[in-house]
């Protein structure tokens, strides 16, 4: 049976999951586009760079680029990634009694109103996520602004509030409401994304029944879920480590539930398939099986699989918490204990007690923190208060000003009117003209200041988002040396590289995206995310060209591409793998006997979709020199605007030895240099070296 602790740490796995499928991008009623600042925030938070995303927030809302709704959103997302869940909470809160105008704002009341729902779910405050749940359903259902994803995630919520506090027919009339619009989205979706919302939901439910100890209501959602994950592998666009994992989550739910159900065989024959899965040879599985084992009364089991839990403590990063303590020490303690084992039952104790004194203190320090945060964050806003009552004050002073200023002018060409009324006249005449002129100056200069001061913060953000994007430092790994640069023509640019060393196996790309500034920069960015994430699962180049293609090709609507070589190479072998998407041929060979490879033409990435990309494959680079550019260095041009060109490019390579893949590159950025003889860059410049 799953402790409390334990299933409120799911509950915010799930919540996790949930906002990364949506990834901020949802279906409403009314077709609502993201503001530019929108995006740029988002860039921040996607490199997880959450103190400068505060900072952009802060920016925008003091412009007026987004209002406080949204920017307390956004606050609330950085403070929920750093774990402080108070902060969070706060900010929510400020969002969602801020006033909603338009659209915009009813999508970030939406949001804020599930993430703070489920916050006040984890805490136990079951009736105040149930308040803020029934609200914003009632406000969502009012505007007509709201996905279907926005109304599930919520009755999910309302359900587990209902069933914890004892309303079970209410809590099934919203977990089935909820499966409607879970139903809705994958009806209409043709990828996998909204099929994956709907496991991740079920589970949800699931998980809520059997920590409320309702197992015979538990198997029909678990039931529900293995439907959804059997329609999930139908897609062609679906995870394949997806499915064992959650086909191993789903026996392991199963067998929890049969047990409580005094079930034992058909617990244990479930228990019996999820050890099939490959998920169960993982830590974070074998620990996960101990919900079903310790009821069961297999705690010999139960506590060999707790000798992998420092490790996974260790790989996601946790502290020793009190909460950390109380969710896997204690009950590694009691499955030690249980199985008779004195000896481990006693060094988990003796390993508790040395960490729980670090444990309280950090404890205390982070309560410190956040409530130190909160104090400096009501100090910020007394302080804006006063500067805006200030400002109120100036202006009024100034307004009166102005008033006596008219009335003395007033009184004197009363006095004065009939020996000087023809001037006066005149006079007010030239001083009215010459009022509307400055004023209108004064207008003009004032929009084109603020207009350059936008294009100049979204370009710093941009090239800070660019050169987060591309890595810095490079791998050592025996019988290979890489080495790369990028240089952007103007402030920012739409050239990248990457690569990712698993083991033996290097995947590397660089590519060259359409167009310049800010638009060739966020593209760049979504297109090295995908390459790194696609990589991590082990595809080959022309796997990973198709996927990206047809993510890159969705919603493109400004119609900007991307040229790409990409490459998988066998350390041990020397056998490179790769594909190449309209990008400049590479050069390949030894010293005095480089060529540029012959290739295969493919279209660039997002342009077309569902273009099957072809891939290619040499036995063998051993010995041999790699380079990858971008057509910045062959089409390099002078004040004569003669371009460097081919031949030069392979002259020099032919006829120059170089000591490494860096040796190489600075090598050829100097020869670039003396051929532009002081002419401005026409393009971006990359290149990625490999010595095998």
């Amino acid at each position: 049976m799953l402790t409390r602790q334990q299933y409120l740490s799911f509950v915010m796995v799930i919540a996790c999951i949930a906002m990364m499928l949506s990834c901020d991008k949802q279906t409403t009623s009314h077709s609502v586009k993201s503001s530019k600042a929108d995006s740029v925030i988002f860039g921040a938070g996607a490199v997880m760079d959450y103190e400068r995303l505060r900072a952009l927030t802060d920016s925008f809302e003091t412009t007026g680029d987004i209002s406080p709704l949204n920017a307390n959103r956004w606050r609330g997302v950085s403070y929920y990634h750093q774990n402080m869940y108070r902060m969070a909470e706060l900010c929510y809160r400020k969002a969602l009694e801020s006033e909603v105008k338009g659209e915009t704002d009813q999508l970030s009341y939406n949001k804020s109103a599930r993430r703070l729902s489920e916050l006040l779910l984890v805490k136990g405050d079951y009736e105040g996520a149930l308040e803020i749940a029934v609200t914003a359903i009632a406000k969502m259902e009012k505007s007509g602004v709201a996905s279907d994803l926005d109304y599930a995630i919520l009755l999910n919520n309302i359900g587990c509030c209902q069933l914890n506090l004892g309303r079970d027919e209410e809590a099934n009339k919203s977990f089935l409401r909820a499966r409607e619009h879970y139903a809705n989205r994958w009806q209409s979706d043709t990828t996998s994304r909204s099929l994956q919302e709907a496991i991740v939901g079920t589970v949800y439910t699931s998980m809520a029944y059997i920590n409320t100890h309702r197992y015979e209501e538990s198997t029909y959602w678990i039931d529900r879920t293995e439907m959804l994950l059997d329609k999930y592998r139908e897609k062609s666009d679906a995870i394949r480590n997806y499915f064992d994992e959650y086909q191993g989550r789903i026996e392991m739910m199963r067998a929890v539930a049969l047990q409580g159900l005094n079930q034992r065989k058909e617990a244990s024959e479930a228990y019996r398939r999820f050890q099939k899965t490959a998920y169960s040879k993982t830590d974070a599985g074998r620990i996960n099986a101990n919900d079903y084992l310790v009821p069961a009364g297999r705690y010999s089991e139960a506590a060999d699989n707790y000798i992998h839990l420092d490790r996974m403590l260790a790989d996601w990063g946790k502290k020793p918490s009190l909460d950390n303590i109380q969710l896997y020490m204690v009950p590694k303690y009691r499955a030690n204990a249980e199985a008779g084992r004195r000896d481990s039952a006693e060094a988990v104790a003796k390993h508790v007690f040395s960490i729980l004194d670090e444990a309280i203190a950090d404890q205390k320090n982070s309560t410190m923190a956040e409530l130190a945060t909160i104090y400096n964050t009501n100090e910020k806003e007394a302080e804006i208060a006063r500067q805006r009552a200030n400002m109120t004050k100036m202006l009024f002073i100034s307004a009166s000003s102005v008033m006596a200023l008219i009335l003395i002018f007033l009184v004197i060409y009363v006095f004065n009117r009939r020996k000087a009324a023809k001037r006066l006249h005149v006079a007010h005449t030239k001083l009215e003209e010459a009022h509307t002129k400055l004023k209108s100056a004064y207008d003009q200069l004032e929009v084109t200041t603020k207009a350059k001061e936008r294009i100049e913060s979204e370009l710093r953000i941009a090239r800070d988002i660019q050169k987060s994007m591309v890595p810095s430092t490079f791998p050592k790994h025996a019988g290979m040396d890489i080495y790369a640069s990028m240089h952007p023509a103007k402030e920012v640019g739409g050239d990248l590289y990457s690569y990712l060393l698993q083991g033996d196996e290097l995947y590397f790309c660089v590519g060259d995206v359409s167009g310049k500034g800010v638009p060739a920069s966020l593209f760049m960015a979504q297109a090295t995310r995908l390459f790194s994430t696609l990589a991590a699962q082990h595809m080959m180049p022309a796997e990973i060209a198709t996927r990206m293609n047809n993510a890159l090709t969705e919603n493109n609507e400004q119609g900007m591409f991307i040229t790409m070589f990409m490459g998988l190479l066998d350390l041990k072998s020397g056998r490179l793998t790769f594909c190449n998407a309209g990008h400049n041929p590479p050069i390949l060979g030894v010293d005095g006997h480089d060529h540029f490879m012959n290739m295969e033409p493919n279209a660039p990435l997002g342009l077309w979709s569902d273009i099957d990309y072809v891939g290619e494959t040499i036995d063998n680079i051993k010995g041999k020199l790699l380079l990858v550019y971008t057509d910045g260095l062959n089409e390099a041009e002078n004040r004569q605007q003669h371009q460097f060109g081919d031949d030069r490019l392979l002259d020099i390579l032919n006829h120059h030895h170089f000591n490494s893949a860096r040796h190489a590159i600075e090598y050829l950025e100097e020869e670039i240099k003396k051929h532009r003889d002081g002419a401005e860059p026409n393009d971006d410049l990359t290149m990625l070296c490999i010595f095998t």
